[in-house]
């Protein structure tokens, strides 16, 4: 269970709460035309607490449980969905660094993440190989005391401007998922040649991109997880901390569309009346309300699971439904507000491509199915 205090939990939601009403609101929509990661808005969320929420309060973090950080990125979701990914991201990466970390690559890299100094990356998916993990290609090969990594990365949340990076990379290809190890490097280092980033229909503030390894040495020292299947078990447990992470998001951003509607709605008249007094409109918004309360309740159920390191299934259902709840929602919400719905005036429509987007993220929708069904099989089977 959440063993947060509640206090300390309602000061979490305050920042974020503050966080997206002054620095999230009044940019997000330029953010997105102007397709630039905001690195800026980093240290505005350094100083609010947003970027270690997760991270113990020894280290430099808020300590916060995985069901409050939720509960923080459902709030700036509701502003910035990328930026809310992007920050997801800084916050899973923090915690796997303290968790796994030496005590020198702690004292390295966790104080100008805990900033906003440094931005981190996940490096693990590849132009060949994205919700199959045990597929990676890239290369850890031993040299001397170190690691020489060759290899490409593909669709890397702040790939613009990440710095620290936790690269995924196969040790002996004979062993599997097993041969798999998890190596902190500097995006500084040799070898490294960041690619341009992605051209997208939303989300440019997530900073997507790639890296490209070739001979790049590292010291023995940036291993952060090692193989005999570690480093594989420890990346499935981040992703499951991702969806429901992405499940959060969904649920701010159609709290957000559904906010947009109704006040539209109460405002715009037609045929002699507001037309949020037609029964037709008000069924489908009500109808978002309710895909919203549900999102909310796996989402949040999927948190506490998670909290017990048993949440693989739970977050496959919340981030399923919010990702699916999320994308109809948002479009039955610009329905009700017609062409208006589709000028960049409103939100909506920047929601809309990312909530698209957020049904890839972290394992397709199908992939969800995968491990539902495969469970589902399990328990028949155990009878």
């Amino acid at each position: 269970m959440n063993t947060t205090p509640l206090t300390e939990d309602r000061d979490l939601a305050a920042s974020a709460e503050a966080f997206t009403r002054d620095v999230v609101m009044p940019n997000a929509a330029a953010w997105e035309r102007e397709r630039r990661f905001p690195t800026e808005a980093y240290m505005a969320a350094a100083e609010h607490g947003l970027t270690t929420m997760l991270v113990p309060s020894e280290l430099g973090g808020g300590g916060h449980s995985r069901s409050a950080a939720a509960a923080a990125l459902e709030e700036i979701g509701s502003g910035c969905f990328a930026l809310a990914l992007s920050l997801e991201v800084q916050n899973n990466f923090a915690d796997s660094l303290a968790r796994r970390g030496t005590p020198a690559l702690v004292e390295r890299f966790l104080p100008g993440i805990v900033a906003g100094q440094r931005i981190a990356a996940f490096l693990l998916t590849e132009p060949g190989a994205g919700s199959d993990v045990a597929g990676i290609t890239t290369t850890a090969t031993r040299d001397g005391d170190g690691w020489v990594i060759d290899g490409e990365k593909a669709w890397i949340t702040n790939a613009a401007v990440a710095d620290t990076l936790l690269v995924y990379a196969q040790t002996d290809a004979t062993l599997g998922w097993r041969g798999i190890a998890a190596f902190l490097v500097d995006s500084a280092t040799p070898g490294i040649e960041r690619l341009p980033t992605y051209g997208l229909m939303g989300g440019h503030a997530m900073g997507t991109g790639g890296f490209v390894f070739s001979n790049c040495r590292v010291g023995g020292a940036a291993l952060l997880v090692g193989g005999r299947g570690e480093a594989f078990k420890e990346a499935l447990a981040v992703i499951d901390v991702a969806r429901v992470g992405v499940a959060a998001l969904c649920c701010g951003m159609m709290r957000a569309g559904l906010d947009c509607a109704l006040a539209y709605a109460a405002e715009r008249r037609a045929f002699g009346q507001s037309i949020l007094e037609f029964q037709g409109l008000q069924w489908m918004l009500a109808d978002v309300a309710t895909d919203l309360e549900a999102a909310r309740l796996l989402t949040a159920e999927a948190a506490e699971a998670v909290n017990r390191n048993e949440g693989t299934i739970a977050a496959a259902h919340a981030k399923k439904f919010a990702t699916r709840a999320a994308l109809k929602g948002l479009a039955d919400c610009m329905q009700v507000m017609g062409a208006a719905g589709y000028s960049e005036e409103y939100p909506l429509g920047r929601h809309l491509a990312c909530a698209k987007m957020a049904q890839y993220l972290d394992g397709t929708t199908e992939i969800q199915n995968l491990v539902i069904a495969r469970d589902l099989v399990r328990r028949a089977t155990a009878k």
